[in-house]
């Protein structure tokens, strides 16, 4: 049975929100998915995303599970903190018009990338919700076009794979877009799928065996968020997060010390909620606060070694390709300095058959 690929438009309702794509798509193709025992899930959006299988599995098992893990990031990345990527009036990228539609969000990048959402993921087909996790749906009262693409398969083979050489500068923190044309990664990456793929499936990036102090991620890579809120959050979270609240609480004359309670407010009191919902020991929760903002980054949050890419030949031009989403971009970040100047990623390439 050859898989199955189609495009669902979601509307979100608030501006944090969870769809169930499942039962979505059920109203919208029947039970055409159920006859496959796998389905791949692709997010065009950089603060929209879905959670691994095994994660949303164990949060779906108690109820408000999932919102209370997302109410955690809520906690150490508030909405409107002062986040350099919404300092609109510096974003030369953007035109006049673009910067009166621009939505402030840095809150929401952050959130996906240290989160652990996922632009990709492959679900095994069980009677159970997938939620597609909107960070950022409501802007000027308005929701915004979400677009997820599905494709139900049965297995997948491995067809060939590449390694990649990715440039590093000496600094310890950076952020390295593999579609930076300096680096001509893309191309190479571009050229390998088309000479490899077949029809539909999946293109995973991942750092090889041995690499350290490195993550991969799916985002926009915007300069400053990139260079300034993502390198200051892996710089010194605990004082990333203080600050932020300290900016919420809009209390200019606040002492660090208290702005730091604040945020150790605010943090302690979502873990605790999720303690409750997951009926996990409070001291792991309590480990991971402390390892949360006082630790490096290997060490912090979601951060992954491998994300996936649906390839497909249902694109506009007819070609196998990559599909992804206008703004979307392959990104490595690493926070210490590579020894060699160089990390090596391997991307493997397999056929939904």
């Amino acid at each position: 049975m050859a898989p199955l690929q189609f495009a669902l438009d979601i509307t979100p309702q608030t501006r944090v929100s969870l769809t169930d794509v499942r039962s979505h798509a059920a109203t919208t193709i029947g039970d055409s998915l159920d006859r496959y025992a796998h389905c791949f899930y692709s997010s065009l959006h950089t603060t929209a995303g879905y959670l691994p299988q095994s994660l949303q599995r164990r949060l779906v098992e108690q109820q408000q599970g999932v919102t209370s893990y997302l109410d955690l990031y809520r906690a150490l990345f508030p909405e409107r903190g002062g986040y350099r990527h919404d300092d609109l009036g510096d974003r030369s990228e953007l035109t006049a018009e673009q910067r009166r539609r621009e939505p402030l969000n840095g809150d929401s990048h952050l959130r996906f990338i240290f989160g652990g959402l996922r632009a990709c993921v492959s679900y095994r087909l069980r009677p159970d919700p997938v939620y597609f996790v909107d960070l950022d749906g409501i802007f000027d009262n308005t929701p915004r076009k979400r677009t997820t693409v599905l494709v139900g398969y049965d297995e997948e083979v491995k067809v060939a794979h590449i390694d990649l050489k990715i440039p590093v500068s000496a600094h310890p923190i950076e952020a390295v877009s593999l579609k930076d044309p300096r680096y001509g990664l893309h191309e190479q990456l571009t050229e390998f799928v088309a000479r490899h793929a077949s029809g539909k499936g999946r293109l995973r990036l991942e750092l090889a065996t041995g690499e350290k102090h490195a993550c991969l991620t799916v985002n926009e890579y915007e300069t400053l968020l990139m260079r300034h809120d993502l390198a200051d959050v892996l710089r010194e979270p605990f004082r990333f997060v203080a600050e932020k609240a300290r900016h919420v609480w809009n209390e200019p004359r606040s002492v660090p010390l208290k702005a730091r309670a604040y945020a150790r407010y605010d943090v302690v009191q979502a873990a605790n909620q999720l303690v409750d919902v997951l009926g996990l020991p409070t001291s792991r929760i309590e480990q991971f606060i402390a390892r949360a903002l006082a630790k490096p980054a290997e060490r912090l949050f979601g951060v992954k070694r491998s994300i996936d890419l649906l390839v497909s030949n249902v694109t506009p031009s007819g070609q196998t390709a990559v599909v992804e989403g206008t703004y979307q971009s392959p990104i490595l970040i690493h926070w210490r300095s590579a020894e060699r100047n160089t990390y090596t990623v391997r991307a493997t390439l397999s056929r939904f058959v």
